[in-house]
């Protein structure tokens, strides 16, 4: 067993997509993690209201993913967003201001545990885990927003600070 995936071992997760097959795809990729679903928004936000989390995944489209992840941030859990449909540098913008700790498209599945695995490290360290993102999927985000995509959205670049939450430049 890996060292990266024993660092989910035990962490309490709640996905949230309503698409059943994601959901049980996320389930059987973060197997060593004691994982909890909700196919729809009200299940969700009843299930972040009652219990803890070490971590959420949340689907921004189809859930109210952003909603959520409001409710998530309230609750102090760390929220990962997911995203097919809503790929593109403004959910990426709304994602980081309303505190999620990272953003993954579903195309990035199969490495789902690798990720978290080191996002939640990194965040564990006080590190930037939107940095930790970019450096891993920059080419992904150029290859789907063009090569200079970063240039036309300069809030998303202060993004890497230290503590890898949303930080304004003053």
């Amino acid at each position: 067993m890996s060292e990266k995936k024993s660092y989910l071992e035990g962490k309490k997760i709640l996905a949230v997509d309503d698409e059943e097959g994601v959901v049980e795809l996320i389930e059987e990729i973060l197997e060593t993690a004691d994982v909890d679903t909700a196919l729809d928004y009200q299940t969700a936000s009843e299930k972040i209201r009652q219990k803890k989390y070490d971590l959420v995944i949340l689907d921004i489209m189809g859930v109210n993913g952003l909603i959520l992840l409001e409710e998530a941030v309230n609750n102090g859990i760390p929220a990962v967003m997911l995203t097919a449909h809503a790929l593109n540098p403004e959910s990426i913008k709304t994602s980081i201001k309303k505190g999620a700790i990272s953003y993954l498209p579903k195309e990035e599945l199969p490495n789902l545990d690798e990720f978290l695995s080191d996002i939640l490290a990194t965040e564990k360290k006080g590190g930037s885990t939107w940095k930790l993102l970019f450096d891993r999927l920059g080419s992904f985000f150029e290859h789907s927003f063009g090569q200079n995509w970063m240039d036309d959205h300069p809030e998303i670049v202060r993004m890497y600070g230290q503590s890898g939450r949303w930080h304004e430049q003053g």
